[in-house]
């Protein structure tokens, strides 16, 4: 980048997060400015490690700031350069979003931000990790790697863990190659920033590329089982009843209670760990006002080394080892027990074919080439990624990529007047499904999610610079709200230029819409109910809702709001079903078992292979089915 838009952009950041004025300023929270805090240089860093393309993007727009005036009238100019046009609209967010994430989110030299003083969050807990929690070496990749196997497992998550434990426990020689990275508690700080670029797909939230969800997926060994929040609900008896009109019969049989009872037991489900925190009370208390089922969650947590203050930073990474994830239920035991070999950092390229049959895949670490020889093949790079492997080998059928579900979730915040200390505690300790099914089999469940100032930040609504740092300045006294809705309509996953993966998703299903406005709904009712002053929907053009403002009417307004870029900040953490399992070869990658309609010997083994989506966080579905398919592979 130029001098001159360097400058400009230290002049945006400090325009987002200003030095404001105020009486009674004891901690300098409103004097301070995004610069005060390193943001300018955080997000110079980041740019600069963009794509070329990217960069020259944003690079064009600091431009435009400057032409129209930006260092005189920055405000006025900001946001009359939002109002041009879509595109600049859409730049200008990112970067905006990108300042606030990085500015209550980065940390000095102590592991602190100042800001965090007015939050009264204490961040990371002073802790020492397990002295055993490196377990595993991953083959050191210094050239080009040319290896063997009966079995080769593309990803490491919920699925390919399993798949890989189980049958290399039955015997098979197996390698698994791992985009991400491989790390354990002695890597995680429990600091939000590092966190979504060491442990997320693609450096954490991530939009589609249409810009209507925001996509939030583990990535590294163990996938999203080392970042996620832990919450466990067995697959649904009306799902594994649709999932049996798609072929796979057994699932509707207490064959598949086998599976689903094995995981639930080796990952030591329990819910003697899940403390309510103050949001969690909010829930309950507005849940029983309002007549409404409530639930305590059942998490995959070692009792043994539970703490409620570090389990509350287990979205950046446990480091009390406590979290039961793939990687040590079924990787540390497929490596250190049964000689199964990994490779992380590794980028698959394709799954080779000989015959029509799986020959193996071929991939790379770096500049350094990776060979597997294997005629059985298990893709499970997750939802976002398997398709992308299969549209790159040309195989898998006109089906690959299409049907991806999101469980799309809109966010409603609430300010009880009172410090609710969200950071302390498991973040989904509780649930509501009183609505899961409330038409046709689809509906919304209601959860609370993970305290992450920088991501807050990054998502509350923003409208001036004054009123944003207003809504930080009270945000220890917010808890937030989720509606997920199981979602009848799907988006699809397809190749750029350069041939990733990139994922598109409208929320237009009518059924979807209607349940996206009832879970809006329901999650203002429950903190009203709870007693909230003040409510506001993470969205673009709706102001807050103050005690004493007509609540119905607000409501209405809810209902109204684009759901999508523009309007309703839209979540997803659940992707499935791309390459997904059925009877005919037109509407699915795999036969009921797993296994690819056109190519044998690949099977897909993630939460890809969903027929439908679950409805419910879906951990403990992808296993279970992982260890379904794993029988059918034949070792296990």
């Amino acid at each position: 980048m130029t001098p001159e838009q360097i400058r400009t952009l230290h002049l945006l950041c400090d325009t987002v997060v200003p030095s404001l004025d105020r009486p009674d300023d004891t901690d300098g929270f409103w004097a301070r400015r995004a610069s005060d805090v390193g943001t300018d240089h955080a997000v110079l860093a980041m740019i600069t490690a963009m794509p070329a393309e990217q960069q020259a993007g944003l690079g064009s727009l600091l431009d435009a700031l400057a032409a129209n005036g930006f260092h005189d009238a920055p405000e006025a100019v900001l946001a009359a350069v939002r109002q041009a046009s879509p595109e600049a609209a859409a730049g200008i967010g990112a970067l905006t979003s990108l300042t606030l994430l990085v500015t209550y989110g980065i940390t000095d030299e102590s592991g602190h931000n100042p800001f965090w003083t007015r939050f009264g969050y204490p961040g990371p807990v002073a802790t020492e990790p397990p002295a055993d929690d490196r377990k595993i070496t991953p083959l050191p990749v210094t050239g080009d790697l040319d290896l063997e196997a009966d079995v080769v497992v593309i990803g490491s998550g919920a699925g390919g863990g399993l798949i890989a434990g189980r049958l290399a426990a039955g015997g098979a020689d197996v390698i698994v190659l791992e985009a991400g990275r491989y790390r354990t508690e002695s890597d995680f700080d429990q600091h939000e920033i590092a966190a979504y670029q060491g442990s997320y797909w693609r450096g954490g939230p991530t939009p589609t590329v249409d810009g209507n969800i925001t996509l939030m997926a583990g990535a590294g060994l163990g996938g999203g089982t080392v970042i996620n929040w832990t919450n466990c609900i067995r697959t649904r008896d009306d799902v594994r009843r649709q999932w049996a009109e798609h072929g796979l019969t057994d699932v509707a049989t207490p064959e598949f209670d086998r599976h689903l009872d094995a995981v639930w037991r080796e990952l030591s489900v329990n819910d003697r760990c899940s403390e309510f925190n103050r949001i969690h009370e909010a829930m309950r208390r507005g849940s029983e006002t309002l007549g409404w089922s409530f639930k305590t969650v059942n998490r995959n947590w070692d009792e043994k080394r539970h703490d409620a203050a570090i389990a509350g930073h287990l979205g950046f990474g446990d480091v009390s080892g406590a979290k039961q994830s793939s990687l040590k239920v079924y990787l540390e035991p497929a490596v250190l027990d049964h000689n199964a070999r990994v490779v992380d950092g590794c980028q698959v390229e394709k799954i080779l074919v000989a015959g029509g049959r799986a020959a193996g895949v071929t991939g790379k670490v770096g500049e350094y080439r990776v060979n597997v020889r294997a005629p059985i093949v298990v893709l499970a790079a997750g939802a976002l990624e398997s398709p992308g492997v299969l549209l790159r080998s040309g195989i898998g059928g006109p089906a690959v990529g299409q049907y991806l579900r999101l469980h799309p979730c809109t966010v409603t915040m609430g300010d009880y007047g009172t410090d609710m200390r969200g950071w302390w505690g498991a973040p989904q300790a509780a649930l509501i499904d009183e609505f899961a099914t409330i038409e046709n089999g689809h509906g919304f469940l209601m959860e609370s999610i993970q305290y992450a100032p920088a991501l807050g930040a990054s998502a509350v609504p923003f409208t001036t610079p004054a009123e944003h740092k207003q809504t930080m300045a009270d945000f220890r006294n917010t808890g937030s709200f989720i509606g997920l809705i199981r979602d009848r309509g799907h988006g699809r996953i397809s190749l750029d230029p350069a041939g990733n993966s990139v994922a598109s998703y409208e929320l237009t299903d009518e059924l979807d819409v209607r349940n996206t406005q009832r879970a809006l709904e329901a999650e203002i009712r429950l903190h009203h109910a709870a007693g909230a002053g003040r409510i506001q929907v993470l969205a673009q053009g709706l102001p807050a809702w103050q005690a004493g403002d007509n609540l119905d009417a607000y409501i209405a307004q809810a209902q109204q709001l684009h759901l999508g870029a523009g309007g309703a900040t839209i979540f997803s953490a659940h992707q499935m079903g791309s390459c997904r399992m059925g009877t005919d070869p037109a509407t699915s990658v795999a036969n009921p078992h797993g296994e690819l309609h056109d190519t044998p010997g690949v099977w897909i083994g993630d939460a890809s292979a969903f027929p439908t989506p679950s409805g419910t966080n879906p951990m403990i579905s992808i296993m279970a089915l992982a260890s379904r398919t794993a029988t059918f592979i034949g070792y296990a």
